[in-house]
């Protein structure tokens, strides 16, 4: 676990809001969609897949599935150009199924509290390999939780 500044990251990505049960769906269908889109227009990746989360409500989760993308790239329907703010970050990498990734956020929030971090609302994974050709428990999920002031 530590403590970094991340720059501001250009992406491809939709809005959605969806219950924790729909996620896996969701993410699935999402990334082909966009995937599809830069493939056919010839937009590269710059980055891992990320999901970022706006609240943390299991019923109606607020969140943007994206792909690092070459700034001034263009979306089209409901891909649009988004960015992920620059700024300081606890950041881990979480090994293991996703079903697990609980145990590391309460990881991180005991981090932040032992040092009086106050931690920002909302928060982002990126997705350093895929579960299509990774065993579950090879998994890895960067978790980033920018620090508020």
């Amino acid at each position: 676990m530590e403590i970094k500044d991340v720059p501001e990251t250009k992406t491809l990505a939709v809005n959605l809001t969806v219950p924790a049960s729909g996620l896996p769906e969701a993410i699935g269908k999402t990334y082909a969609q966009i995937g599809a889109f830069m493939g056919a227009k010839g937009i590269p990746m710059t980055g891992a897949p990320y999901v970022l989360y706006r609240n943390m409500d299991m019923d109606a989760l607020d969140i943007e599935i994206g792909f690092p993308a070459a700034p001034g790239s263009e979306g089209e329907g409901d891909i649009r150009p988004s960015v992920i703010p620059a700024g300081r970050v606890v950041t881990t990498i979480h090994l293991g199924p996703y079903g697990e990734l609980e145990k590391t956020y309460t990881k991180v929030s005991e981090f932040a509290a032992q040092r009086n971090i106050t931690l920002s609302p909302w928060m982002y994974e990126s997705y350093l390999n895929s579960p299509e050709d990774t065993p579950p428990e090879e998994l890895q999920t960067q978790l980033y939780f920018p620090i508020q002031g």
